[in-house]
């Protein structure tokens, strides 16, 4: 059984985070903390990182209300 690493800055943090937000689709993830180390890009549909990158984003539900 695989399970999706859901920390802060992860592939599925980052597409829920850009759902949320009203970001556009843009699959990447950071080596560690989100916007405190390395940013990578998702190229490869077919890897696990893009796959939870849609994860995030397909399940992220709720929008920010921006008043």
């Amino acid at each position: 059984m695989m399970t999706t690493d859901v920390r802060h800055g992860s592939a599925y943090d980052r597409g829920s985070a850009d759902r949320y937000y009203g970001r556009p689709f843009d699959p990447h993830y950071f080596e560690g903390a989100s916007y405190q180390s390395r940013r990578v890009d998702i190229t490869d549909p077919d890897s696990a990182e893009y796959q939870a990158y849609l994860a995030g984003w397909q399940e992220t539900t709720d929008r920010k209300e921006w008043t």
